[in-house]
């Protein structure tokens, strides 16, 4: 994305984005809470030394309040059910709260609203008289604040001056609710569309995790399954620039036809001698096959890069299983290819974190 001011940043740094809620969502929350979206109100803080939101101009209009400020495409907490009760007029919709927010109601919540992932919009339009009751100036103790996402830059300015690229995947999966649910940031961006006028991202910049290593004849060994590679588009296209190839890209994702990211730019790197790349499509063939099963096929490169030729480690993506799996792998190759016993390869890995050799970013 081109930016009127280009922040300043490097490799591994990380963006913050700050959503907004959809127009359609928007009316309808007003419609259920019988709001003006046009009306116009002054925050006044209920005691003196509590500050008012920083993010909210004076005076404020419930359209911007509800839109930039008031996550209702989240799921609600069980704190919210408590709150809603005691606002509610409604005795069966009261006694259903109520509910909720027991200790008892628990596994009724949970089934209710955490599993199928039911938004605070939707709770309110489920509680049609509680909703229409909430005072205005309860909303902001009601409704958490939209959170900005964090992305990993997928960009250097040597590259790239004056732009900030990032890859973004699109949230969207179907829960037992109709509607299916959908990640709001992600959405929010791919629904942008410069064609139809300027488009205004509200972002800052803040250091990353991961830190390349000064020294320029230091080879990098990078681990980036699926959008995990973006942190490594900056890093090799600063490298790059630099006058660096010792870059190792290992690189996971399901089928090469439908999420292979930058290809084109990986081949071209590839042909220059600028890169290393070596990939696992997980779907391509009848046993999947990730980047922990190609760094076990390149033990003898991984430990001599690592134990010969100092390289640094760096592994960015899903949290879930991943991080483990590929540690994992890298003790096996100690063995394996450095002959070291099972404690002298634990005893090598936390080493190499503690040195800054063995980097993660990694997220839920």
């Amino acid at each position: 994305m081109p930016t009127m001011a280009p922040p300043s940043f490097v490799a591994g740094d990380v963006v913050l984005i700050q959503p907004e809620n959809t127009a359609r969502h928007v009316q309808h929350f007003c419609q259920v809470l019988g709001l003006d979206p046009d009306q116009y109100f002054t925050l006044q803080p209920r005691e003196p030394h509590v500050p008012c939101p920083e993010r909210l101009p004076q005076p404020c209009s419930v359209r911007h309040l509800v839109s930039q400020y008031l996550d209702i495409a989240s799921v609600p907490r069980r704190s919210f059910f408590e709150l809603l009760a005691c606002l509610s007029p409604h005795e069966l919709e009261r006694e259903k709260l109520l509910e909720f927010s027991s200790a008892a109601g628990q596994e009724a919540l949970h089934e209710y609203c955490s599993r199928p992932r039911r938004t605070i919009l939707e709770v309110l339009c489920d509680f049609p008289h509680s909703a229409a009751a909430i005072p205005l100036d309860y909303l902001l103790d009601l409704i958490p604040p939209i959170r900005p996402r964090a992305f990993s830059i997928a960009s250097s300015l040597l590259a790239h001056p004056a732009r900030l690229q990032i890859l973004v995947a699109v949230v969207q999966y179907q829960t037992r609710l109709k509607e299916p649910r959908r990640g709001l940031c992600s959405s929010w961006l791919a629904s942008l569309d410069p064609a139809q006028g300027p488009v205004r991202v509200p972002l800052w910049v803040r250091p990353g995790s991961l830190t390349l290593p000064q020294t320029p004849d230091t080879p990098v060994i990078m681990v980036g399954p699926g959008t995990g590679v973006a942190p490594f588009r900056a890093a090799i296209q600063e490298r790059v620039a630099q006058g660096q190839r010792g870059n190792f890209l290992f690189f996971g994702c399901r089928r090469r036809d439908q999420d292979f990211y930058w290809e084109a730019e990986w081949t071209e790197l590839e042909q220059k001698g600028c890169l290393t790349l070596v990939t696992a499509f997980s779907r391509e063939q009848e046993q999947k096959v990730y980047v922990q099963h190609r760094l076990r096929e390149r033990g003898p490169l991984v430990w001599e890069l690592l134990d010969r030729r100092g390289a640094c480690f760096c592994l960015a993506g899903n949290a879930k299983y991943m991080p483990a799996d590929v540690s994992e792998a890298l003790l096996s190759i100690f063995q394996g290819e450095g002959g070291l016993s099972g404690p002298d390869a634990a005893a090598y890995l936390a080493r190499l974190q503690r040195t800054l050799r063995f980097q993660t970013e990694t997220w839920a």
